[in-house]
């Protein structure tokens, strides 16, 4: 089995925000599965679905992106997931609007989401997809991420989540390397 989370934060006020674009990643993947991520379980919401014949648990978690490790960790252990079969999606500033980029392993890079979950996984060692949001050094970080997308970035952040939803789904019977290859682009 596979488990493909992707991060942010729950409630109407963070909705369409910069640093829901894992979630947001989540929505179209979902969509693509015909399945909907609704289901209240280890303090996420979840989906269990196929993709290409292989199972995959969908994951929101839904702790606030703080403590997105808790979940994670929990949905691990239940259905005894390796660590090689995590796929972790989410933002990132040092990336520009309509890119992404993927890793097989790697440090936090400063996003709290991120850092939980290395710290409930005990590795730096997984996959995972990041969703350029930029920046802007005239607004502050926190504004900045839990900032609405703004009208002239839509077309690209929308091409960034598509392009990470199609990366997740080739990576379900793909190495991670082959996907790396055919989705990371300068």
């Amino acid at each position: 089995m596979k488990l493909i989370v992707g991060l942010g934060n729950p409630g109407k006020e963070y909705e369409n925000t910069r640093h829901n674009a894992g979630f947001a990643v989540m929505d179209a993947l979902a969509e693509s599965c015909s399945v909907e991520i609704t289901q209240k379980k280890f303090k996420a919401l979840i989906a269990l679905t196929r993709i290409n014949g292989e199972q995959v648990l969908l994951m929101k978690p839904q702790t606030y992106m703080n403590l997105s490790g808790e979940a994670v960790q929990e949905a691990m252990k239940f259905y005894r997931i390796d660590v090689k079969d995590l796929l972790v999606i989410y933002d990132d500033m040092d990336l520009a609007v309509g890119k992404i980029r993927l890793r097989e392993k790697g440090s936090a890079g400063g996003q709290n989401g991120m850092k939980n979950i290395i710290s409930h996984v005990h590795t730096q060692e997984f996959a995972r997809i990041r969703v350029g949001i930029g920046k802007d050094s005239r607004v502050p970080t926190v504004d900045w991420v839990l900032g609405k997308i703004r009208k002239e970035e839509q077309e690209d952040f929308q091409s960034a989540i598509n392009l990470a939803k199609d990366a997740a789904i080739y990576s379900v019977t793909h190495t991670f390397v082959d996907t790396m290859n055919k989705f990371n682009r300068k």
